[in-house]
C-alpha cells in the first residue's frame, strides 16, 4: 500500500503508566506508544488529532488498566516483516500475567536459535501493551529490554500479577 493513500490518525490517552498515544492507519489501530519509548516514531508521522477513531481502544485500555480486561479483542494493523508479525502474533497469545523467555518463543515458531531475533522484534513492537511484549523475560526470568523502559515492564507484569500499587 503506498503511503499517499494512506489516512493516519492518533489521540492521547491517559494511563497508570503515563500518557500513550494511539495510532491509526486507515481507521485501524497500528501504534500504541509511551512517552519516551525506544523506537516511537516520529510525532509528524501520526497524522492529525481525532479522538473519535479511538473510542474502543480507549474502552478496552480503561477496562484492562481497571483489571477487568484480561484480552484484548481490537482490530490491529501490524506493520513489520513478516518474521516480525510472526513474533507479535506469538505475543498475543502469551497469557494475562504469565510471562515466556525469548528462547521460548523461538521453540514456539521452531527455530530455538532465533531467541535474539526475537528480542529484536519484540522491541520494535508498535502497539505495546495490546500486544504484550512485555509480558517477555529473560531465560533467567530477569527483566531484560522494554522499549518502555524496564520500570514499567515491571509495573505492568507487577498490575497482571495482581501485586501493582498505582
Amino acid at each position: 500500500m503506498s503511503t499517499t493513500s494512506r489516512t493516519l490518525r492518533h489521540t492521547v490517552v491517559d494511563s497508570p503508566y503515563g500518557p500513550l498515544t494511539l495510532v491509526a492507519d486507515d481507521g485501524v489501530l497500528s501504534g500504541l506508544y509511551m512517552t519516551d519509548q525506544r523506537h516511537r516514531p516520529s510525532e509528524e508521522t501520526f497524522g492529525p488529532p481525532d479522538a473519535a477513531l479511538f473510542h474502543a481502544a480507549e474502552e478496552q485500555l480503561e477496562a484492562y488498566f481497571a483489571g477487568e480486561l484480561k484480552e484484548f479483542t481490537l482490530e490491529l494493523r501490524l506493520a513489520g516483516t513478516p518474521f516480525q508479525r510472526t513474533v507479535w502474533e506469538q505475543l498475543r497469545r502469551i497469557p494475562y500475567g504469565e510471562t515466556r523467555s525469548y528462547g521460548e518463543l523461538a521453540d514456539a515458531l521452531g527455530n530455538p536459535k532465533a531467541s535474539r531475533a526475537v528480542g529484536l522484534a519484540n522491541g520494535k513492537n508498535p502497539i505495546g501493551i495490546i500486544v504484550p511484549c512485555h509480558r517477555v523475560i529473560g531465560a533467567s526470568g530477569s527483566l531484560t529490554g522494554y522499549g518502555g523502559g524496564l520500570d514499567r515492564k515491571q509495573r505492568l507484569l507487577d498490575f497482571e500479577r495482581g501485586s501493582a500499587l498505582f
